[in-house]
């Protein structure tokens, strides 16, 4: 059984064709891309070894190994810390059990503080599973009417997979599909990942866990929303991230007068105070 490591390896190595790398392609190919040997012999280790990591034989390369794999493979700045994150999680299998657990919704009391100051703007609170845990009225406002804030603890991967509203409410819905499930490598923990993935794969099925294993890196630009009021908003992202509590805080600005102005109006409705939902 491979790993993710070596999956993406190999999802790497399929996607090069030899003459970008100024490589001739002599005779049939088994598959597509580079052969294992083309990257071997870039990367400075044996046929061998980069056969064991692809097929998940060997899961503890080194970091003289990753960077030499990264420069072989022309990766780019995102794509490199991908690899090394996921040659991290092939280590900690090897000397854990993974043993699915849900994530902590806790938020502290500062950050809760910092959000407040936000108010009335737009911004939320997440971890990398995509669970919203705390919001400003701005976030609410903007999500009214779409399903996404109806439970008791809202995730959006879930809401992405398994509600039809998301489609019509995300305007470029595949491209934020590709950037959640993406991020769930950066998961809290394994046990956490594994969690979410047992939760919703018998949900969303093939869509979602091709895609999640699929390793490619999203484009994220901004964030086009039809809210069902009618309006079209427009959104620049800025993240903050807080490694101490595995979460970010997002805040969302309009890219358009037309979208301050929609979201002006959205926000005159009254939706009640900061909410939390721990």
């Amino acid at each position: 059984m491979g790993t993710p490591l070596g999956k993406f390896i190999r999802t790497k190595r399929d996607s090069i064709q030899p003459e970008c790398l100024g490589l001739e392609r002599l005779g049939r190919r088994r598959s597509p891309g580079l052969r294992r040997l083309d990257l071997a012999t870039r990367a400075g280790i044996s046929v061998e070894y980069l056969a064991r990591m692809e097929q998940g034989r060997d899961r503890n390369p080194s970091p003289a190994v990753i960077n030499s794999l990264a420069d072989a493979l022309c990766l780019n700045s995102p794509e490199r810390q991908h690899l090394r994150y996921l040659a991290k999680i092939a280590s900690d299998e090897c000397s854990v059990l993974v043993r699915p657990v849900p994530p902590s919704r806790r938020v502290r009391p500062s950050v809760l503080q910092t959000l407040s100051l936000l108010e009335p703007g737009v911004a939320v609170v997440t971890n990398r599973l995509g669970d919203i845990l705390a919001h400003t009225t701005g976030y609410q406002s903007i999500t009214r009417g779409t399903g996404l804030l109806d439970v008791a603890e809202p995730n959006l991967n879930i809401y992405l997979f398994t509600d039809p509203r998301s489609r019509t409410f995300f305007a470029d819905w595949e491209d934020i599909a590709d950037e959640y499930t993406f991020d769930l490598w950066q998961a809290p923990s394994l046990q956490n990942l594994e969690w979410l993935i047992s939760e919703l794969t018998p949900l969303a099925g093939p869509e979602f866990t091709n895609r999640l294993f699929r390793h490619a890196v999203p484009r994220r630009g901004a964030l086009t929303l039809n809210h069902p009021d009618g309006h079209r908003l427009r959104l620049l992202r800025e993240t903050l991230e807080m490694p101490m509590d595995a979460q970010q805080l997002t805040i969302f600005l309009p890219e358009c007068e037309e979208t301050a102005q929609a979201i002006d109006q959205l926000q005159r409705q009254p939706l009640g105070f900061l909410r939390s939902v721990q």
